[in-house]
């Protein structure tokens, strides 16, 4: 156990710098949407939702999260119910696959989208007609795209509720009549609803204030895109402060019921399976029925990954009106790597990241050690203020620091001073408030990977080293370290990877081409003639193998536990 001495100075330590990095920003967003003058109002409030526009735009936000939520609960839920209950040839291969959606961030399955349903697309060609599926689609196209892409993180913490489902329940149940259909409805679904609800709020949440999906579908008539239009006026109005603040409202205020009607509900008979589940062997037409709903929204699912690659090969204007391209070349993908945009991006997104690494590592660690090596009174509460950010959107974050930046530039010390001016102020140089938000968003996969690998190593090795002489930090360094290495460098690998990959931030933050991070790039390269879209494509599969390699990396280390990453 760590000494009490100790465990308090990390406490107050990790404490104060959560509330500087996380606290302070949010509150900047509250305070620059209710107060004028220094004195609290609701007026900005009431612009906001008197005005027709934005109230729109809030109230199609909140369909497109309900949407996509829906719709990644009733692609997900199956499919793990089915890994979970039978076993039938081709299981392992199918249930890795249906989270390479993760790989892609969904704006970028976009362009791909485009690709396959846009006027002079894949689709059209095919049954020989003329149609803008994607004009016509609206926020319907923006909900398919979002839940296609998001339903992986229902699934895992689906898959893991189950897997922590004592199958005695269920035959208990089924002794008493109690079969199929109702067994799941009255005995499966209530125990695993705490599960669900982990993976069904942070989808909702990130689709609530997704930014890039409806940018790069033309969809503005959604709060985030809102919010994104009105960032040249944030030093003179306050108006998109008090959007920006019922976007959090909300946000917290959808979380918290959650937590009321779910979160509670974690009966201790669901908390780890006592006996091994029972899985039912399929065969013939019966393991082919199985194994078809994994195909179908594979098939689907994979539509964006696979246009995008086909784009990235595409020479310019070779697939216009045709199902395939008509020639290809190789060519993109070496542009991608030596493009002016794109090598800085890189450049950038990998100092940023590394960087942001770094505090993850140190913050997480710290955090970890108290919760699970003191009994300090207070320490579960620095866990769940550590998981917030998952439960924050992104958009929100960016805007604090966006905000925090620009009551920094208008104070005088920071005026008169070049250093920090040049270092304060986001539009010179973003370098450190991105570092900040992707180091922030980033914190939950840090600690958790850190919690369970502390978890998994028992206190009593250290103890032994300490009663043999060697100080505390040489126990923790030549025993402890060593022992939950793996599980640290998988959450590294993923703070990494997200962090590279990150939209909301980069798009916000990221004003001047010499500091775009990669996510920043491959959206103005889309927004260019000849090819810009071609480039965009190619630089985005060399994400998608980076971020795979990354996650296959992480699962392999942490199996089940990946699940854990994405629950709040």
């Amino acid at each position: 156990m760590m000494p009490r001495g100790l465990a308090r100075c990390i406490f107050v330590g990790t404490a104060l710098t959560l509330g500087a990095l996380f606290l302070v920003p949010l509150w900047m967003v509250l305070s620059g949407g209710f107060t004028e003058g220094g004195s609290f109002t609701l007026k900005h409030l009431g612009a906001v939702l008197g005005n027709p526009i934005y109230a729109e735009g809030l109230r199609n936000s909140f369909f497109i999260a309900l949407g996509v939520t829906l719709l990644a609960n009733l692609i997900a839920v199956p499919l793990a119910w089915i890994a979970d209950r039978c076993d039938f040839a081709g299981k392992k291969t199918v249930a890795a696959l249906v989270l390479v959606p993760m790989i892609l961030p969904p704006f970028l399955g976009a362009v791909g989208w485009q690709q396959l349903f846009g006027q002079y697309g894949t689709i059209n060609a095919l049954f020989g007609i003329e149609r803008d599926w994607l004009g016509s689609s609206g926020i319907w196209g923006v909900i398919l795209l979002e839940a296609l892409a998001l339903y992986p993180i229902v699934y895992l913490n689906a898959a893991a509720a189950l897997a922590n489902l004592d199958p005695a329940l269920g035959e208990a149940a089924e002794n008493l009549g109690c079969t199929g259909l109702r067994r799941f409805r009255r005995v499966t679904l209530p125990l695993i609803a705490p599960g669900l609800f982990a993976g069904g709020i942070l989808v909702f949440i990130w689709s609530f204030t997704e930014l890039g999906t409806p940018l790069m579908l033309n969809y503005t008539r959604c709060a985030p895109v809102q919010v994104f239009d009105a960032l040249k006026e944030i030093g003179s109005d306050p108006t998109p402060y008090a959007l920006v603040a019922v976007l959090l409202i909300a946000s917290a205020a959808l979380f918290a019921a959650g937590r009321l009607l779910f979160g509670r509900k974690a009966y201790a008979t669901a908390g780890r399976a006592s006996t091994a589940a029972r899985t039912q062997r399929l065969t013939g037409a019966r393991a082919a029925l199985a194994l078809a709903p994994f195909v179908a929204v594979l098939a689907l699912a994979l539509l964006p990954h696979l246009a995008v690659i086909l784009t990235s090969v595409t020479e310019p204007g070779a697939w216009y009106r045709s199902v395939l391209p008509q020639d290809t070349t190789i060519a993109h993908w070496a542009e991608a790597m030596g493009h002016p945009l794109t090598v800085g991006s890189i450049a950038n997104s990998l100092l940023y990241s590394a960087l942001a690494l770094l505090v993850c590592l140190v913050l997480g660690v710290a955090i970890a050690l108290v919760v699970v090596r003191s009994d300090l009174k207070f320490r579960g509460a620095l866990d769940a203020v550590s998981m917030l950010p998952l439960a924050v959107p992104g958009l929100v974050m960016a805007f604090g620091y966006l905000a925090f930046s620009s009551r920094l530039g208008n104070s005088e010390w920071v005026k008169e001073s070049g250093m920090w001016r040049n270092l304060l102020d986001v539009r010179a140089n973003p370098t450190l408030f991105l570092v900040i938000a992707y180091a922030v968003r980033r914190l939950p996969y840090m600690v958790r990977s850190a919690v369970a690998g502390l978890q998994q190593t028992s206190p009593a090795l250290e103890e032994a080293a300490q009663n043999l002489g060697a100080p505390p930090w040489t126990a923790w360094r030549r025993i402890t370290m060593p022992l939950i290495a793996a599980n640290l460098i998988a959450g590294g690998l993923l703070v990494f990877a997200f962090s590279m990959l990150e939209v909301s931030d980069s798009l916000v933050l990221a004003q001047r081409q010499d500091h775009y991070p990669i996510t920043k790039a491959i959206f103005e390269l889309f927004q260019l003639l000849g090819t810009g879209p071609y480039v965009a494509a190619a630089l985005g599969v060399w994400a998608m193998l980076f971020l795979g390699l990354t996650i296959l990396a992480a699962s392999q280390v942490l199996g089940r536990k990946l699940g854990a990453l994405f629950r709040v």
